[in-house]
């Protein structure tokens, strides 16, 4: 079965920090763009963070930048998401998304839920 995995979901203060991890199990993310969605309650579901096949590329929504940074590593198969300088509006399920570059085909995490609070 291929399925893509979130891990590292928590509590956390705010100002604190968090690493998000996404792994696949059945298959390689070598030869995938990988994202990182989140989505809160009665809310559509937002990008957060995009990074490039080789990682040579990243992106971020104006929500993230300068406080997250997203990595892959590539022996491992895994992408993070680090999360830094956290805030309350950051809670929220946090998804990694893949889409293969070349057959886009996709796959979807379950989500990891980040619960910032005090």
């Amino acid at each position: 079965q291929l399925l893509l995995m979130e891990s590292g979901g928590g509590l956390v203060q705010p100002g604190g920090s968090l690493r998000l991890s996404c792994a696949a199990s059945g298959f390689a993310l070598d030869d995938y763009a990988i994202a990182w969605f989140r989505q809160t309650p009665g809310k559509e579901r937002e990008g957060v963070s995009g990074i490039s096949m080789r990682g040579f590329n990243t992106n971020y929504a104006d929500s993230g930048k300068g406080r997250f940074t997203i990595s892959r590593d590539g022996a491992k198969s895994t992408v993070y998401l680090q999360m830094t300088s956290v805030k309350s509006e950051d809670t929220a399920v946090y998804y990694c998304y893949a889409r293969h570059v070349i057959y886009d085909t996709e796959y979807w995490g379950k989500g990891t839920l980040v619960t910032v609070s005090s």
